[in-house]
């Protein structure tokens, strides 16, 4: 209980009391980091993400006060990670985009060494992609609503995320397409709805609209809204076509106002399909949602697609990130024939 004490004061940073009006505390340095984070409208994974290194940077350098740290003790950090914790390039990046953020957003220190720290290079690897024939087979090992996802991402080439956070009125039958929302870069953007999944996805949004119906008999159904529109609309937090098109089972507590309400499900209910799918068939290849959104754009390029459009169906920003998937089509070493295939 001591050291719970000793660590929640520490927490309330150096500060002491703020100036003026009755001896008020200041805000404590991870509430601040939460506020900073909720004010640019980071979504609560990253939030969860910046706040886990933001205390294992100030752990790591035996609870002394950022603010009395700098660009040394970030690179020594850095570089422990590299070394030590020999973590991948992504995850170091990570950690200096969260070390970043707590000196420029919430201590509001703009110093030089800031510019100087280097991040890591991400090494350019070949994503993992499934052929058709593997695609179909995993497809077929799963059922529910997780064969349902996996198909949507495999057939939209959304990300995972994408994918959970779709509301129902996102999905036009009528055009054949999904409306993506807030997309990474918080981009919309249109893809295709694969006119194969219609009748599922038919059944699905009526099972959505009945347990809507139970939430809102038992006081309920209310669900979360981005940036201003429960003020702007009031009443769109309980209209169907805003509803998760993959509600959770359960209801739960929304941290960023405490109110009960039903949130998108779980991005484990997927992951662990598709591992387990994997198995029953017996799949060496590592497998996940992304391999899937990865399938897609190759077998696009294989069918004959202009990349330019398949980078707009993905959401990427630069061509050069769709050209990748380039690097998967050429087989054997930049698709030349090996001398030992080579008939006399």
């Amino acid at each position: 209980m001591e050291r719970k004490r000793r660590i929640s004061g520490y927490w309330s940073a150096d500060a002491g009391i703020s100036g003026g009006g009755g001896g008020r505390r200041a805000p404590r340095l991870l509430d601040e980091v939460r506020r900073c984070l909720r004010l640019r409208h980071y979504s609560l994974r990253t939030e969860a993400v910046y706040l886990a290194w933001v205390k294992r940077f100030i752990r790591a350098n035996h609870r002394r006060h950022p603010r009395d740290m700098g660009g040394r003790e970030v690179e020594a950090f850095l570089s422990q990670l590299a070394v030590r914790g020999q973590v991948a390039a992504s995850t170091q990046n990570q950690a200096l985009s969260a070390l970043l953020f707590l000196y420029r957003e919430v201590l509001k220190q703009d110093l030089p060494w800031m510019e100087q720290v280097v991040r890591a290079k991400r090494p350019l690897k070949v994503p993992s992609v499934l052929s058709v024939d593997e695609v179909r087979r995993l497809l077929a090992a799963m059922d529910g609503r997780a064969w349902l996802m996996a198909s949507l991402i495999y057939g939209s080439g959304m990300r995972l995320m994408e994918c959970l956070r779709l509301r129902v009125k996102d999905v036009d039958f009528a055009r054949g397409e999904i409306t993506v929302r807030e997309g990474k870069g918080a981009r919309d953007r249109r893809t295709v709805l694969p006119a194969s999944l219609g009748p599922a996805l038919q059944r699905e949004i009526e099972r959505v609209r009945a347990l809507h119906a139970a939430d809102l008999r038992e006081g309920f159904g209310r669900v979360w809204l981005p940036f201003a529109l429960e003020r702007k609309y009031p009443n769109a937090a309980t209209e169907p076509g805003w509803q998760y098109l993959f509600p959770s089972e359960q209801r739960s507590i929304d941290p960023r106002g405490g109110v009960e309400r039903r949130h998108h499900l779980d991005d484990q209910v997927l992951s662990r399909g598709m591992k387990q799918a994997a198995r029953r068939i017996g799949l060496a290849k590592p497998v996940g949602a992304h391999t899937l959104r990865h399938s897609f754009a190759t077998h696009l390029l294989e069918a004959g697609y202009d990349i330019r459009t398949i980078q707009e169906l993905l959401g990427h920003k630069d061509v050069a990130t769709t050209q990748i998937y380039t690097h998967v089509l050429n087989r054997g070493g930049g698709g030349v024939l090996s001398p030992l295939d080579r008939r006399p």
